[in-house]
């Protein structure tokens, strides 16, 4: 549901005046990102300007880098046997509902069909900052599993309506216990990053 980069084909200069301007009048970015942004909050963002996802587990210690921005997806393996793959998305209006819970719900669904609100779990992710210099707060829903033989995954996925935009990081894991440390780390190294206009 990925859009295609605007940029690779500019618009006449006849025309490129009569564009959306990209930052909106009066919209506030840094307070935004000061802020944490519980699903009720959605709407302070900007209209149509991306949410984002940091790439900084690949310098967190025992991670290193699979795959890095592949059609938006990037993912990291742990020396543990752990894996996050972690998706930036633009392009998901179709899956807008009534507020950023109900879409998120709409995104999972769309991923899963047999996927029920009751199985979801709100949590959250970080909000901006970095490793050293942890951000606010951002809410999510969450289904966690723990599969035959010990295997444990958790999926982490917002929808931002306003922003008509998505992230999702999921983590698998040999067990429950290094799912419990690579979710630490993900909450500390993977920011969800606010839109800078």
């Amino acid at each position: 549901m990925d859009v295609p980069d605007p940029s690779v084909s500019p618009a006449p200069a006849s025309t490129r005046a009569l564009s959306t301007p990209t930052i909106t009048p009066g919209h506030d970015a840094a307070a935004v990102a000061a802020q944490d942004l519980p699903f009720s909050a959605g709407g302070v963002l900007a209209p149509g300007v991306p949410v984002g996802i940091s790439d900084g587990l690949q310098r967190a210690p025992g991670w290193k880098p699979v795959k890095e921005n592949v059609a938006g997806l990037s993912q990291y393996q742990k020396s543990d046997g752990c894996l996050v793959a972690a998706r930036a998305s633009t392009g998901q209006a179709p899956l807008v509902r009534g507020d950023d819970r109900e879409s998120t719900i709409a995104l999972f669904q769309y991923l899963d069909a047999t996927i029920q609100p009751t199985y979801l779990k709100t949590a959250t992710l970080q909000w901006g900052g970095n490793a050293d210099e942890p951000g606010r707060t951002v809410e999510v829903l969450a289904l966690e599993q723990t599969a035959p033989g010990g295997k444990s995954t958790a999926v982490l996925a917002r929808l931002f309506g306003t922003a008509g935009s998505s992230v999702y990081v999921s983590v698998s894991c040999p067990d429950a216990a290094s799912l419990r440390a690579a979710r630490s780390d993900v909450n500390r190294f993977l920011p969800v990053l606010p839109p800078s206009a």
